[in-house]
């Protein structure tokens, strides 16, 4: 069986939700405290062994190439300015993985990436997350992923429970039967069922994936008969592979705590709990908080 060592990041949105701070700043570059967070996306692959990732741009993402990129002038400043640990950690983020910029071209949905990336992965499976928003779980979500590769040798989901009605609106559901605690051979996948009456079940794919190589063809089929308006999504692809009896599982993330960054007041709640944490600022920030409740209860 291939080892897992290729991801795919798509990232060529607009982030309109984030208007008017994205009109010239990615989405995806956008900090939690110190870090963006497709970096927080990206160490989290290498964490999980992955050595090469293609991330999927749109023409106003170059910030995010030059993050990931040696900047020579930079690191000639810090280490003439004595600021040694500043130039190992800039230096670290170029040398995280192999990365390989694409840009993307067809229809819109989230599947078209994995077709732009086709010629890069081969025949090799990989790993999918995207670039705004990610999920902390211990283990990290991409071994929880691997692990279920490794074990099953398909395509996987990453999977949680539905928290709220709403949910229904936003994320893709799937159903199925559990072959083990926390595991679904998945029978049927919905995008956004919109109501728990439509849905398959109460399981909701998270943000997160594994796919082998047999999602081409059913993609590339799907794409040719799209509607005028209709967005290529990577459903169409998974539920084709199950029809043809192939199969597809869904692992529930264990401890995982999703954080859809793509939105305004997730986005500020995880800014909040990341600042807390941090080991140079957080006890500080606390205190500012709390005086600050304090303050507004007075």
């Amino acid at each position: 069986m291939a080892k897992i060592k290729k991801a795919l990041i798509p990232a060529a949105g607009f982030g309109t939700r984030f208007l008017p701070q994205t009109k010239a700043m990615p989405k995806e570059m956008m900090p939690l405290v110190d870090k963006p967070i497709i970096q927080r996306v990206v160490e989290e692959l290498v964490d999980g062994g992955i050595e090469t990732i293609v991330i999927v741009t749109g023409w106003n993402k170059r910030s995010i190439e030059d993050h990931f990129d040696n900047n020579f002038e930079l690191e000639e400043k810090l280490l003439s300015s004595g600021k040694t640990e500043a130039l190992e950690m800039v230096r670290k983020i170029s040398d995280l993985a192999e990365f390989v910029y694409v840009r993307q071209k067809g229809p819109q949905g989230n599947a078209t990436p994995i077709l732009n990336a086709k010629h890069i992965m081969g025949n090799d499976p990989f790993m999918l997350f995207f670039g705004d928003d990610f999920i902390d779980a211990t283990p990290s979500r991409a071994r929880q992923l691997i692990e279920a590769y490794e074990k099953y040798g398909s395509t996987i989901l990453a999977a949680g429970k539905v928290k709220s009605e709403g949910d229904y609106k936003k994320y893709g559901f799937v159903g199925g039967d559990y072959v083990e605690d926390g595991v679904l051979r998945v029978k049927s996948i919905v995008e956004k069922p919109g109501s728990s009456s439509a849905s398959p079940s109460d399981t909701t794919v998270m943000s997160g994936y594994i796919f082998t190589p047999d999602i081409y063809e059913p993609l590339e089929k799907a794409e040719k008969t799209l509607e005028e308006g209709q967005e290529l999504v990577y459903t169409f692809g998974v539920q084709a592979l199950i029809d043809q009896g192939i199969p597809v599982h869904a692992v529930e993330i264990k401890d995982a705590i999703y954080r859809d960054t793509g939105n305004k007041l997730e986005y500020l709640k995880t800014i909040i709990e990341y600042g807390l944490k941090h080991e140079d600022i957080g006890d500080d920030f606390r205190n500012f908080l709390e005086n600050l409740i304090m303050e507004e209860r007075s």
